[in-house]
């Protein structure tokens, strides 16, 4: 049997570059492609609402696919890195496509290009993210290391999103600037086109770096989880579908946000600033998401549970929510005042995403002592496609909103004038009240199932050693 050496710095390093480039992609994708299709390409928002639905039903059969081919693969330089390279070369190449929809296409034409690319970007991003998380065991030792590293590689992450929700807009202007635009939509479409692709060459080295360094020590047995198999761990776990469900509302409500806030700063709150604006409540909630997974949940943890934790940022998530409103309503057009609820939020959400995580484990255990059965590969591989499920809901119900209030972009508009009244008032609403409903829901569902306390996990603990101590003797 190979014996694994302790995990070196380098390695570290290396797997946690990777995760930096993979939701840089992830992040621009999710939260600026509605952007992008909607106000810079004027496609229809209800069509875009669509198929971004429609993309995530593709996603629960395509998922289990992959799954089944990566943990078949067997070559010399293993079984994920192979998978990991061809799928982020791929997945950049349609990153770069996906953003750069040619402008003399008429209408059907830009939604067919659109369409085929989503989809395309979705199944590679797939190719590269189920070989990249399942690649951990092949490398490290079970227990602390492996923790260690999947918390260090969940931080990376963060950042990589967090750093493009702050540079995305101001970069692209500054881009299509630069290249030749000279009108609003112009920067845009030239904008965004380069800046997908540095993001594209970025995320290929960054992962070239984790591919080139990261060695697979051993040969790891993958199971793979079907539809079925998802849908059986979780009837057959309560505490797996009640952290599901809050995985999918906190992700819906982050994700209506980040979508919304953009055309809420353009077409009503500062027109005629809404890149300064937009960049600034970035910053500011990017900073914080990051402060509060790396500083904010340690200091918080040495004086409550995970759980106090937990419904703390819900509370503070809401909370939130309701002073941008108040702002809104009352009129306010000062972006100082929107920074506090905006770091208030981010926090809350950058806690809630370690804890999840934390959670998810525990039902592992959960359901190894309800059930006999350890169903840790098919639970950990639903996070991905729950992650995307949920924004496919906010990208459906974000674009639906703009469709009902008729906010578009106005392709020959150098200065963007505000909506009407009706619109204006629809879109503050719908940005604030929906998440804040959504969070409510997901924290009724939480408090009402979620059983797995500090002690109820020793009392789990506690029994599993017992049964493998008997089972040995």
């Amino acid at each position: 049997m190979e014996t694994k050496k302790k995990l070196s710095g380098k390695e570290k390093f290396a797997y946690g570059i990777g995760a930096v480039g993979k939701d840089m992609v992830y992040m621009l994708s999710a939260s600026y492609i509605t952007i992008y299709f909607v106000d810079v390409m004027g496609i229809s928002a209800a069509a875009i609402a669509v198929l971004l639905m429609a993309a995530r039903v593709f996603d629960a059969f395509n998922d289990p696919i992959m799954g089944v081919l990566v943990a078949k693969t067997k070559t010399r330089w293993g079984k994920f890195r192979p998978w990991l390279l061809i799928g982020t070369v791929t997945n950049a190449v349609m990153l770069y496509l996906m953003f750069s929809i040619p402008p003399t296409m008429n209408a059907s034409g830009m939604l067919l290009y659109a369409s085929v690319t989503y989809i395309l970007w979705g199944v590679t991003y797939t190719m590269m993210d189920i070989p990249y998380w399942s690649m951990v065991p092949a490398f490290t030792e079970s227990g602390k290391e492996r923790e260690s590293l999947s918390a260090f590689a969940r931080s990376c992450a963060g950042v990589g999103s967090a750093l493009i929700s702050i540079i995305t807009v101001k970069v692209v202007i500054a881009l299509g600037t630069k290249l030749g635009g000279d009108t609003e939509t112009e920067i845009n479409r030239i904008g965004y086109s380069k800046f997908a692709l540095i993001i594209a060459v970025l995320f290929v080295v960054f992962t070239l770096i984790t591919c080139l360094c990261i060695k697979e020590k051993s040969s790891v047995d993958m199971q793979t989880a079907s539809v079925k198999d998802m849908i059986k761990a979780l009837v057959s776990n309560s505490q797996a579908m009640t952290v599901v469900v809050a995985i999918v509302m906190i992700n819906t409500a982050l994700y209506i946000t980040q979508t919304l806030v953009y055309f809420f700063l353009k077409y009503d709150f500062s027109p005629a600033n809404y890149a300064n604006d937009f960049t600034l409540f970035n910053i500011v909630g990017g900073g914080f998401q990051i402060l509060s997974m790396m500083i904010f949940f340690p200091l918080l943890r040495k004086v409550m549970d995970t759980l106090k934790i937990f419904y703390t940022c819900f509370f503070m998530a809401v909370i939130g929510y309701a002073m941008i409103l108040i702002e809104s309503v009352a009129g306010a057009n000062d972006i100082k005042l929107l920074l506090i609820p905006a770091a208030i939020i981010m926090s809350a959400v950058g806690m809630l995403n370690v804890i999840i995580t934390i959670f998810l484990a525990n039902t592992v255990d959960f359901g190894e002592w309800k059930n006999h059965r350890r169903d840790e590969s098919v639970i950990f591989s639903m996070q991905t496609f729950v992650v995307k499920l949920a924004s496919g809901f906010a990208a459906f119900i974000s674009n639906m909103i703009l469709a009902i209030f008729a906010i578009s972009s106005d392709k020959d508009a150098v200065v963007v004038e505000p909506i009407s009244d009706v619109a204006r008032m629809g879109l503050r609403g719908s940005m604030t009240i929906i998440p804040m409903i959504v969070l409510c829901i997901g924290f009724i569902v939480f408090k009402k199932k979620y059983i797995l306390t500090d002690a109820k996990l020793e009392e789990i603990t506690a029994d599993l050693h017992k049964r493998k101590e008997a089972a040995t003797k």
